[in-house]
């Protein structure tokens, strides 16, 4: 340890140096302090602790030692005060009333797209407005989709370098003195506070995991955003700059001191920050929380080799611990959603049919929740390492579907896993589609809700990518299977009015055909057909292309099967009586009729429709 000169003082001189500051005989040294006056009085004074502390070392008699040991004792009581009241002068709060994101993008590519909270934040003009600027630029960076880089820690001067110096040199002679503990309290305790101040300003609450885990989850979701942004600037300039500052002040001052005042510094508010994403990790899982909890494994995920950086040392172990097991736990709850989504599909009981055959609200929900799922599908895929256990080729249990993975040899688990829930929702569709009484609707429903599938995956490039072709086209061919077996459920009763068998009379004079069989055939088409319009001008067929291809295809089954009967056995019926009464319909009128099939209308709608 050097004097701050080379002047040295006598044992006598330093110990009226120390006397004459010290604050309990002294109203003038209760008043100043030394390191707000000049250098040179600064300098005296250290000069002169460190004579003392040379006197102790060198004392042979008692009595030497006690006056050295008393007058050690008043120096570091007043060093303590000086090293409080430099820390306090130079430790200014970290503006952050506007911080906020100034691109629309999210944390990364994946991330469940919700409002954008208003909380900001705004720097002020105090010794750390490089804080704030930096603060600043690292918000900013946020949306270049990914923090994998430990260039992102950014260490900021939290002190003028004389502060620095001052704060220095006391500590080097408390800690040479014995004082160390002393050192290390006040330094945490005068920084703790500046720290607490800036999480205040970050939005982070001082909440335990149990009154995170009872907050509702529109609630959590806001704060989680929050999270994810605080935490970043947490560990990458906060947590980093007041290492730094440790370091400058402590390194090479005993065994560790930098660590060890680092860590009286930060280890309750980093163990606050963490608590947060270890409450999220360990809630009650439930499917709405899976993308937010990924937005939390890819934060977390992507922080942890600052983590590992900021956070290096043996004492501070204990935060780079807490931090991989939050992680693990993260991708445990992921997998379990993922898992307990699965069965919940499978499950889903409700037994109404929704009118008119509409997409089963079932349907869009799940569809909609994979293709999210597909949008991570670089973090769920490093998660989902398995296949599911569930589905079988031969599956014993009746309310599980078969499934033969084995089909599907070279996907990975995660695409077998979004397979598998489509499969399983369409087998629940399928024990839907069997409370429509009408069987023509029960197929129509079929054909809508796989058709909306296919139109789900084939929209979302992601989700294609990991749907593979040859299922793909399993798929179109159900809704079109589905499609084929409600033309049949439907028109082959018509089309079986329309048939020449049962009309001709053999052997007769006659023309050969029996007017009374005709106009009974003739009615029975005209019943059954009024019957299906009325019917089925109330189904819905939601997607524009496919309600206009199915009435082609019964156009095409139709219209030229009528205009042949017609064409056929017209002459018969008009040269009888009330020809009106059998031949209801013109060819033009079947065709417009057709076209309001599938249109969703109410009975009143339709009804006003026939009386056009």
């Amino acid at each position: 340890m050097e004097s701050p000169e080379n002047d040295t003082v006598s044992f006598e001189s330093a110990e009226k140096i120390i006397l004459r500051w010290d604050s309990t005989v002294s109203e003038e040294a209760r008043e100043k302090m030394i390191f707000n006056g000049d250098r040179y009085e600064i300098d005296r004074y250290l000069q002169a602790v460190d004579e003392i502390q040379r006197s102790m070392e060198s004392a042979t008699i008692s009595d030497g030692r006690d006056k050295a040991s008393s007058a050690i004792q008043i120096a570091m009581a007043r060093l303590e005060d000086e090293f409080r009241s430099i820390l306090i002068a130079h430790t200014n709060a970290i503006e952050a009333d506007s911080l906020a994101d100034p691109s629309p993008s999210s944390v990364n590519s994946g991330e469940f797209q919700l409002p954008e909270d208003d909380y900001q934040y705004t720097p002020t003009a105090t010794d750390d407005d490089s804080f704030s600027k930096e603060f600043e630029h690292q918000e900013s960076s946020t949306s270049s989709g990914s923090y994998r880089s430990t260039n992102s820690i950014r260490e900021v001067e939290l002190m003028p370098s004389e502060a620095i110096y001052d704060l220095r040199s006391i500590a080097e002679r408390m800690i040479s003195a014995g004082y160390l503990r002393e050192c290390i309290q006040v330094y945490g305790s005068v920084r703790k506070s500046a720290v607490d101040s800036s999480f205040r300003k970050l939005g982070i609450e001082k909440l335990s995991i149990g009154d995170i885990q009872r907050l509702d989850w529109e609630t959590l979701e806001t704060k989680i955003r929050r999270w994810i942004k605080a935490a970043k600037l947490c560990v990458r300039i906060l947590f980093a700059s007041e290492k730094k500052l440790c370091e400058q002040i402590f390194d090479g001052l005993g065994t560790a001191t930098d660590d060890a005042c680092f860590m009286e510094t930060i280890k309750g508010p980093a163990i606050q920050l963490f608590n947060f994403a270890e409450a999220i990790s360990i809630s009650r899982r439930s499917p709405e929380k899976l993308f937010k909890i990924l937005d939390l494994h890819d934060a977390l995920s992507d922080l942890l080799p600052d983590i590992e950086i900021v956070f290096e040392s043996k004492a501070s172990e204990s935060i780079r611990v807490q931090a991989v097991e939050i992680l693990s736990r993260l991708g445990e709850a992921a997998r379990g959603i993922l898992s307990e989504f699965e069965n919940a599909v499978l499950r889903e009981p409700s037994k109404v049919p929704v009118p008119g055959g509409t997409i089963h609200p079932l349907t869009r929900y799940v569809m909609n929740y994979i293709s999210l799922i597909s949008d991570y599908k670089q973090t769920m895929g490093e998660l989902i390492v398995s296949q599911p256990s569930t589905g079988s080729r031969y599956s014993s249990d009746p309310n599980t579907p078969d499934m033969d993975f084995g089909e599907l040899e070279g996907q990975t688990p995660l695409s077998l896993h979004l397979i598998w829930i489509i499969v399983i929702l369409q087998f629940n569709l399928e024990g839907k589609s069997k409370h429509y009484r009408d069987t023509s609707l029960a197929h129509l429903f079929m054909m809508n809700n796989v058709h909306y599938i296919v139109q789900k995956i084939k929209g979302s490039p992601e989700l294609a990518e990991m749907i593979v072709d040859d299922y793909l086209r399993k798929l179109t061919g159900k809704f079109r299977q589905a499609a084929t077996s409600y033309q049949r459920a439907t028109w082959v009763r018509v089309l079986h009015c329309l048939r020449d068998e049962g009309l001709h009379v053999s052997g007769s004079f006659s023309s050969g055909v029996s007017k009374s069989a005709l106009r009974e055939r003739f009615k029975s088409f005209n019943a059954l057909f009024e019957e299906v319009h009325r019917t089925q001008s109330t189904w819905l067929i939601p997607d524009t292309q496919l309600r206009e291809e199915l009435r082609i295809s019964i156009s095409e089954l139709l219209i030229p099967a009528y205009r042949s009967f017609l064409g056929r056995f017209r002459s018969h019926i008009e040269s009888g009586r009330h020809p009106e009464n059998y031949i209801k319909y013109s060819v033009e009128d079947l065709e417009n009729a057709v076209l309001d099939f599938f249109e969703g209308y109410t009975v009143s709608q339709h009804l006003r429709r026939r009386s056009q």
